[in-house]
């Protein structure tokens, strides 16, 4: 893919995040940048080609299979002392790939309190969870205890099973009637 594609494919990911669809071709000439529609639909053509823009069946522009790819740098950024960094692209990324392996039992639920600070979560978070997988003591799980929903970790005493709070503010949750498990957390999103 040429350069000024790249650039080009930016400006419609970017129109795409805020508007939700793809403009009009006379609307991507103008938001590209471009003077003619033959120049538009070489640059959609080359664009299709390459996986990132598809085509519905009536004719209309779609996220092509490769258009929520995002570069993955190729080096870790420390959190304690700086040092030097190369900026290497490796393969790109598409998030919800990474975040999401069988997308018809995975579920997005906001986090609210902070009963799980200490474990990462916090208060406006997004924790991905994965309905009804396997979960084992230890694991971050949404509970339903006694008919209402909480996150925690799982914990198990020898007899029962029981919610553990990350934080030490909180105190454990040990269901009075039931303790059903909704799924296990595999992921958490957060937006600055």
């Amino acid at each position: 893919m040429r350069n000024r594609d790249t650039a080009y494919l930016n400006l419609l990911r970017d129109y795409y995040a805020k508007h939700g669809v793809f403009p009009s071709f006379s609307g991507i000439a103008t938001l590209v940048g471009l003077n003619t529609t033959s120049a538009v639909s070489a640059m959609v053509g080359r664009l299709k080609e390459a996986g990132f823009v598809a085509s519905t069946s009536d004719k209309r522009l779609q996220p092509g299979s490769r258009f929520f790819e995002r570069n993955q740098v190729d080096m870790a950024v420390r959190a304690g002392i700086p040092e030097g960094a190369q900026d290497v692209s490796s393969d790109p990324v598409v998030i919800d790939r990474l975040l999401i392996d069988e997308p018809s039992r995975t579920v997005l639920i906001p986090v609210k309190g902070e009963s799980m600070r200490d474990a990462g979560l916090l208060d406006g978070d997004t924790v991905v969870v994965k309905r009804g997988a396997p979960t084992k003591t230890g694991d971050i799980v949404v509970a339903m205890v006694d008919g209402e929903f909480t996150v925690k970790y799982l914990a198990n005493d020898g007899t029962n099973y029981y919610l553990k709070p990350g934080n030490e503010l909180f105190d454990d949750i040990r269901p009075s009637k039931e303790l059903e498990l909704f799924g296990r957390v595999t992921g958490c999103v957060r937006k600055y």
